[in-house]
């Protein structure tokens, strides 16, 4: 049958209908190559249902893995600002007087655009799926995908459609130019409760193929639905909803005992999934799709089909690649070494060049880690350093020399000169962040004028210490690096690509943190305390360091046990969630979701923009209530055939500008 593409208006918003994919009957994977487009009568096969829900997994890689997305629930936070390459962007999303947060920058359409047109599919599936012979535990998945979207939108923007111009929840097959939004109580009433309830009930326990969602997928984001509907319920900082709406938070107390429930529930019937040994193998890149992995975004080293890209090994900087790595990369390549060429001859050369692995891979400097993270006070502090091993597995903090694998002449250098005229050679340190008290043993005077490096008696590697992380260098984002394997022990030719990893949407260790946080808001220190624990206790294990590229063996689990204090508050629930998921998309959630993003991100301090910046300033930030809903996209709001009046009712209240 000959397909064609049909757009629409959905909720205003031009879309398409049905990101084009296929199942396969051949393979324990989903098949994600892209095939024409639907027509909607398709789905009214077996084969188009088939197909619909393949996209509906293939949709996930047009927000997570995309560096703007990671952007807008990064930056501006209290764990990233911008960095110094960043671009309006970035900046905008900081609320620190150097852009604006409006409708028509990239923070207000992060995410709008990519779900409706995936909600319109999940409601085409439901409704079309018994009729083409789709059975239960099939339609479940449309049912949880419909469901997970309309969860991203309430946190997101609040109050949104149900009705994309069919009726509520109805799939739409026609264009429409009017939209009117449901409250936030609606959304999760009508829909995101009940969707993910239905999941639930008709779910495998195992996945059918490898990814797709399964009985607890659906319990994770069933249990942070209700958390996170519970807060909003009790509103304690008394943020506004929009559209308006009443509260009533005498019902807050039954949905974290919901949230409490569902996560012990999940914790107790693991299914398929259970904790990584430690930290380190559940980031690992040769462990990607572990068992603690419930849900990603799926890549592959495949451009043009399983990564998304056009090839050549440079991306575009855009969905479906995975090129979020790249915002949290300072560019370590600017580093000059001082060696001898195989005739004696003084020379210089870049001791670490770019290089496709995890701890490196293409910089682009577009958002920094706040420095006070690293310092007393802050969740990295250096009593967290010393015994917690997710500081290790979370951030490049050691960088080994590369140079031989760029191969040529130079290829053949034994050494370069380090730090107070010490030889580094070939996979050996040649610049380190240190911890804060390390500061006072440093001297960085004429170390590097260049890069603002200093030295520490007799060591061959340049240092800084974190209390002066800047703009302009400061450590990588370990986690979520680049990882091929068709390098050939070299550099890697498509080093500027998109990474072919998996991003990692779920993880089955949030049970506990959700848990925790449910725990504390019911009164139950003792529980939220256990829960705590069996996380912290893993951080303390330890039998890989990969800033060292050694194997060790290390167990500080009863340190981390000791170190957590005898009251749980949510304070300490989000710097527990810091530590275990940071610079990964969850913050912004976070913060929103138990208001404390004002208190936790309105201040923070950085070195500024230049290489030689090492003196840290405070940086304010403008975070009005209002601003825990994004706007609404213009782009939205222009396709709407709708008066000015009430194109402006439409808008979130903070964002209006009339």
């Amino acid at each position: 049958m000959k397909t064609k593409s049909i757009k629409y208006i959905l909720a205003a918003g031009l879309v398409f209908c049905g990101l084009s994919a296929t199942m396969t009957s051949c393979s324990d994977v989903l098949d994600e190559q892209p095939r024409s487009q639907f027509d909607p009568t398709f789905f009214n096969t077996k084969t188009g249902i088939e197909g619909g829900l393949t996209s509906l997994y293939a949709h996930l890689r047009y927000f997570y893995g995309n560096g703007y997305f990671l952007n807008s629930v990064e930056t501006g936070t209290d764990e990233y600002t911008y960095g110094q390459s960043a671009d309006g962007n970035f900046k905008d999303a900081d609320l620190s007087g150097v852009g604006s947060m409006t409708p028509s920058n990239s923070i207000a359409g992060s995410i709008w655009g990519a779900l409706f047109p995936n909600i319109n599919t999940a409601s085409g599936i439901i409704e079309n799926g018994a009729a083409a012979g789709i059975d239960d535990a099939l339609l479940a998945e449309a049912y949880f995908f419909r469901g997970f979207d309309y969860f991203l939108l309430v946190q997101t923007y609040g109050g949104v459609p149900l009705d994309l111009g069919a009726g509520e929840l109805k799939f739409n097959t026609s264009t429409v130019r009017t939209s009117a939004r449901n409250t936030v109580d609606e959304v999760y009433q009508k829909c995101i409760f009940p969707d993910l309830e239905k999941a639930l009930n008709d779910l495998p326990e195992n996945p059918r193929l490898t990814g797709t969602v399964t009985k607890n997928v659906a319990r994770l984001f069933l249990s942070k639905a209700y958390l996170t509907y519970a807060w909003w319920l009790e509103n304690p900082n008394k943020i506004p909803t929009y559209p308006e709406c009443t509260r009533d938070a005498s019902k807050a107390q039954s949905y974290f005992q919901k949230a409490y429930d569902m996560a012990m529930q999940a914790i107790n019937n693991p299914g398929p999934y259970k904790l990584q040994p430690t930290f380190y193998d559940v980031n690992v890149a040769t462990n990607d799709r572990n068992s603690e992995i419930m849900l990603y975004a799926d890549h592959d080293e495949d451009e043009k089909f399983g990564n998304g890209g056009a090839g050549y090994g440079w991306g575009s900087g855009g969905s479906p690649e995975n090129f979020a790595y790249w915002m949290e990369t300072w560019n370590y390549t600017e580093m000059v070494a001082k060696a001898k060429d195989k005739d004696g001859k003084d020379i210089t050369l870049n001791p670490i060049q770019r290089e496709a692995v995890q701890a490196l891979g293409r910089p682009w400097t577009r958002m920094a880690p706040i420095a006070d993270n690293f310092m007393e006070g802050g969740v990295w502090e250096d009593a967290v350093k010393a015994i917690d091993s997710r500081y290790d597995a979370t951030f490049t903090l050691r960088y080994h020399t590369n140079w031989p694998k760029a191969g040529g002449d130079n290829a053949a250098i034994p050494f370069v000169q380090g730090a107070n005229g010490l030889p580094v050679a070939p996979n050996e340190v040649y610049f380190s962040w240190v911890p804060e008290s390390e500061d006072s043993k440093i001297n960085y005077t004429g170390a590097d004028g260049r890069l603002g490096f200093g030295e520490m008696a007799g060591r061959p590697d340049f240092v800084v210490a974190v209390n002066h992380i800047s703009r302009k260098k400061y450590p990588i984002n370990w986690k979520i690096g680049i990882y091929r394997t068709d390098n050939a022990g070299g550099l890697g030719s498509k080093v500027n690509g998109g990474s072919p990893r998996p991003w990692n949407v779920a993880k089955f260790s949030e049970f506990y943190l959700i848990g925790a946080e449910a725990a504390v808001k019911l009164n139950r220190n003792a529980d939220a305390r256990t829960l705590v624990n069996v996380l912290r206790a893993r951080a303390g294990k330890q039998t890989f360091s990969q800033n060292d590229n050694v194997a060790v063996s290390v167990d500080n689990s009863a340190a981390m046990l000791a170190a957590t204090p005898a009251t749980i508050t949510i304070d300490y629930i989000l710097d527990e969630r810091s530590r275990e998921f940071w610079g990964e998309g969850y913050r912004w959630y976070d913060l929103v979701r138990t208001q404390k993003w004002a208190e936790r991100a309105s201040t923070y301090r950085i070195a500024g923009s230049g290489y030689t910046d090492k003196d840290l300033q405070t940086f304010k930030r403008d975070i009005p209530a209002g601003y825990y809903l994004r706007p609404i996209p213009q782009g939205q709001l222009d396709g709407m055939k709708m008066d000015e009046a009430d194109k402006q009712a439409y808008q979130n209240p903070a964002y209006r500008t009339k």
